[in-house]
């Protein structure tokens, strides 16, 4: 039996010392807890009060209530996170999307500017996991 087969379908063993494979491994654990851990808390707003985030456009076209939208996107986050998890080529590029309507969502949104380009920051992260995933996943999504 070889010592370099994959210890499962997520982490392949016979690459751990490789700088960009340790990339990858860090950025797709960090974007698959953390949109599941987020959207998670829009049903709980353990973390925040997550309707103050919601600019009124957004608000106005969403049904029901401000937490109520919270708990459309709370599910959104949340299948995103797994998307990364199972497949993070596309996975990743889900979540980009989804980065890049929240910074919408923020800079029409006064006073959250700060947040916004913190985001800017996690779409760019989600931007490289797609790529490094292109490499270290191959030609298949699921892996």
């Amino acid at each position: 039996m070889s010592t370099s087969a994959p210890t499962s379908k997520f982490i392949d063993s016979s690459r751990l010392s490789e700088p960009g494979y340790q990339a990858f491994l860090l950025l797709r654990t960090v974007f698959t807890a953390a949109p599941i851990l987020f959207g998670l808390d829009k049903f709980f707003n353990v973390m925040t009060d997550w309707p103050q985030y919601l600019a009124p456009w957004i608000d106005g076209i969403l049904p029901g209530s401000a937490q109520q939208g919270m708990y459309i996107i709370g599910v959104i986050e949340i299948v995103a996170g797994v998307l990364v998890a199972i497949a993070p080529r596309y996975g990743a590029l889900v979540v980009t999307a989804w980065l890049a309507g929240i910074i919408v969502d923020l800079l029409t949104l006064s006073g959250f500017y700060d947040v916004a380009l913190r985001d800017f920051g996690l779409l760019v992260g989600a931007l490289a996991l797609a790529r490094l995933a292109v490499v270290y996943t191959g030609p298949k999504a699921l892996r």
